[in-house]
């Protein structure tokens, strides 16, 4: 489909689509860029003004991942007016305030469209120095790769509609899902990251790989010290698992090495997040000390794995 477009050629747009990056970068100067984005969400859970919380952060979480900080948000809303109460959007509303005097960035308005499933996120700009940008491209060999949250979202929000979900299981997700990754963001710029991605949709080996592919190398991860949340691995073992996550392996097969891991390891890999953390390379006399640093803020970051030369393979191991 995107191949039909016509490509843009200006050296200001630093970031297009071509990477499958997180945002849209426009160089203003050689000291500062542009981060737009755009993201939204269908409701994860009941509460009309946590459900706001969480689909502000999941947004604003791209602009955090290419190293930059958001200045400015619009609301995106789709709302069923004839099922849904305007007093219930206003919660949606306020939830998203909440994430953003927490980021300490505006929303200024934004546009809503009747739809018949709810829908909720915002339209994102963001600021970044363009010698600090954070991309697909930039993983590098011998790096070691810090992710900065726990995975397993994906899973918790199945069991979740399933009825069987462990209430603090999900509360310890909720907490990840509502947290900014503005301090991890902060970290790997002051680390010299410069390769790097938000964990959301296509979980952690569909964006990875995306970005060891950019990046021309190979990853290894070390499955047993991911960050999992609660109950996730009984939950994969029960075969509480979203049709996402399984579409997310299946879409990465040809570049997976499993090893010895069992399918329940890949399927905890590829889980599809929602406002996950951050996956990025740093330097390995910089990743124990980013990872204590987080750990002081209540990040569950951790080592996972390793940055080789290559051309985009990832193993389990």
């Amino acid at each position: 489909m995107l191949r039909r477009l016509q490509p843009i050629d200006d050296d200001r747009l630093l970031v297009d689509a071509t990477t499958g990056d997180d945002a849209a970068v426009w160089r203003l100067d050689d000291d500062r860029a542009l981060v737009v984005t755009a993201d939204f969400i269908t409701p994860l859970v009941d509460d009309a003004r946590l459900w706001g919380r969480i689909a502000a952060a999941n947004a604003v979480s791209d602009v955090y991942a290419m190293g930059g900080r958001p200045i400015l948000a619009l609301n995106l809303v789709g709302w069923n007016s004839d099922e849904l109460s305007n007093d219930l959007l206003g919660d949606v509303l306020l939830g998203a305030q909440d994430i953003a005097l927490d980021g300490g960035f505006v929303i200024a308005g934004g546009h809503t469209v009747d739809d018949p499933e709810p829908k909720f996120g915002f339209a994102v700009v963001g600021e970044v120095a363009p010698d600090q940008l954070i991309t697909n491209a930039g993983l590098r060999s011998g790096q070691r790769l810090v992710l900065t949250k726990a995975l397993g979202i994906g899973v918790l929000a199945t069991a979740i509609k399933a009825a069987v979900a462990d209430e603090a299981a999900v509360a310890v997700a909720v907490s990840s899902m509502t947290r900014l990754n503005a301090e991890a963001a902060r970290l790997a710029v002051d680390a010299g990251v410069s390769g790097g991605t938000d964990v959301t949709g296509f979980g952690l080996l569909g964006h990875l790989g995306r970005a060891a592919v950019e990046s021309a190398v190979d990853v290894t991860l070390d499955v047993d010290a991911i960050p999992v949340l609660p109950t996730v691995r009984e939950l994969i073992a029960e075969g509480v698992v979203p049709g996402g996550t399984r579409r997310n392996l299946a879409h990465v097969g040809d570049q997976l090495d499993r090893g010895a891991r069992s399918e329940d390891d890949a399927l905890l890999c590829a889980d599809a997040q929602t406002s996950g953390g951050l996956v990025v390379g740093v330097d390995p006399d910089a990743a124990d000390e980013m990872v204590a640093a987080l750990a002081t803020s209540g990040h569950a970051a951790a080592i996972i794995g390793t940055v080789t030369d290559g051309a985009g393979r990832i193993t389990l191991a």
